[in-house]
């Protein structure tokens, strides 16, 4: 059941790049699993001070890996830096800290770049950026770290997502205006120069979900994943209606035209309420290696008003889920309950399809925070077969708040994460707080 409000930012800001556009740092297609269950050594990882800190996203840009997230200092081969929610290092061994260093004076969400990496965009809660005012927006140097002025840096609430796009940065979240515009609340394509909205998307996002006894939950733009191909992007949130059709938890975007249009895609399981106090349940997706696929990770406990006890679980709460991303509505193709654990954070190579937060089991239909008949331990992450969601891998990690983010590059499975309550385990080692490379052999 969900006890954190973190969400996965899988995906989302990544690096190699062709014409003018930014795809994930490697292509998923690229990559074979699944990846052993011993972490590369001397990654960075949160150091310990006593706090609960959180990498919220990691992403790669050319030769460097960048994390974000809310934390203050970071340990790597013995030495501490100080480093104020965002901070980079090298894709490669031994993983060595740059000296980058932006200093956000409060959470980052979302990274993104520019083609060629020399520009970094940064979306989240913050007030300034380098001892430079910028309210929840801003755009850095990769080499000097410094605020790029002549972008745009102001954005009404919190940016939670990011992401470059053949020169536009689609850019979601809590916001009902950014850079002096209020003509695309909730997500806008910014100009990568100016900041200014370029009228790429036009959405008209409204709606929030209502029932009896749900919590409060605004409307907003949660997450994003662009398709391997480049031109779909997924999104999840909270609302009711995008683009003048109906759709709940997620939509996806066609971004290959002259504006976004949003698809046929939808899914009627999606329409469904879970517990009160988690009605947006959808927050992560990950796209196949031939984007045929969508695998959906998932909060929200139980179906509004079921018994806890009520099984088998049916429905699309606290569940690992694919769908077809045939552009129509369509059904899951098959669902792994882990018994009431959520999930943050999804992932996809050719082999497996990995999904991680706080479970603390796999393939638990008939159990509610306990193991029931047939229930497989799966501490933190679990590896799914992408045709069947059996689970085939399964290398545990500390549970903590819950993975937030998995990012796959040629070099294995990157996984963010949290310190909370002391959790530093992922595969066969400890140390891992925040940060974790299962590498592929």
């Amino acid at each position: 059941m969900l006890f954190s409000s973190w969400r996965a930012k899988t995906a989302a800001g990544a690096a190699v790049l062709a014409a003018g556009m930014i795809w994930t740092a490697v292509p998923a297609s690229a990559a074979t699993g699944p990846p052993g269950t011993t972490p590369a050594f001397n990654t960075p990882q949160l150091a310990p001070n006593g706090t609960t800190e959180q990498v919220r996203q990691i992403a790669q840009c050319g030769n460097t890996m960048y994390a974000v997230g809310t934390f203050t200092a970071i340990s790597q081969a013995g030495t501490t830096f100080t480093r104020n929610n965002v901070f980079s290092f090298s894709a490669s061994k031994p993983y060595t800290m740059t000296s980058w260093n932006p200093n956000a004076n409060g959470i980052v969400n979302g990274i993104t770049f520019s083609p060629g990496c020399s520009t970094a965009y940064l979306g989240g809660k913050f007030t300034t950026v380098g001892g430079v005012a910028a309210k929840n927006l801003a755009a850095v140097s990769t080499s000097t770290g410094a605020l790029i002025t002549g972008f745009g840096h102001s954005a009404s609430g919190q940016v939670e997502t990011l992401q470059y796009y053949n020169g536009h940065i689609l850019t979601g979240g809590y916001f009902t205006s950014i850079n002096n515009s209020s003509a695309n609340a909730y997500m806008a394509s910014l100009n990568p120069t100016t900041g200014k909205d370029d009228g790429f998307i036009h959405l008209g996002i409204s709606g929030n979900y209502q029932f009896p006894g749900v919590s409060s939950n605004p409307t907003r733009v949660y997450n994003q994943q662009l398709s391997n191909g480049g031109t779909l992007d997924l999104v999840e949130g909270d609302f009711t209606s995008v683009g003048g059709q109906a759709r709940q938890q997620m939509f996806m975007l066609n971004l290959s035209g002259s504006t976004a249009t949003v698809t046929g895609w939808t899914s009627p399981e999606l329409n469904t309420n879970c517990n009160f106090n988690e009605s947006f349940y959808a927050q992560s997706a990950a796209w196949s290696p031939d984007d045929s696929t969508i695998y959906v990770a998932t909060t929200g406990y139980k179906p509004n008003g079921t018994p806890a006890g009520s099984f088998p679980r049916s429905g699309p709460c606290d569940a690992a889920i694919a769908y077809p991303s045939t552009q129509t509505s369509v059904t899951h193709t098959w669902i792994n309950y882990p018994g009431c654990d959520s999930l943050f954070a999804a992932a996809a190579d050719s082999s497996t399809a990995y999904f991680a937060g706080h479970e603390r089991w796999s393939s638990n239909p008939n159990g509610c925070d306990s193991a029931g008949p047939g229930a497989i331990a799966a501490p933190g992450i679990e590896g799914l077969n992408p045709a069947t969601g059996a689970l085939t891998y399964n290398p545990t990690r500390g549970r903590g708040l819950g993975a937030d983010d998995m990012l796959i590059t040629s070099a294995g499975l990157w996984i963010a994460s949290d310190n909370f309550d002391g959790t530093n385990q992922c595969g066969t080692l400890s140390n891992r707080a925040g940060i974790c490379l299962l590498p592929y052999s």
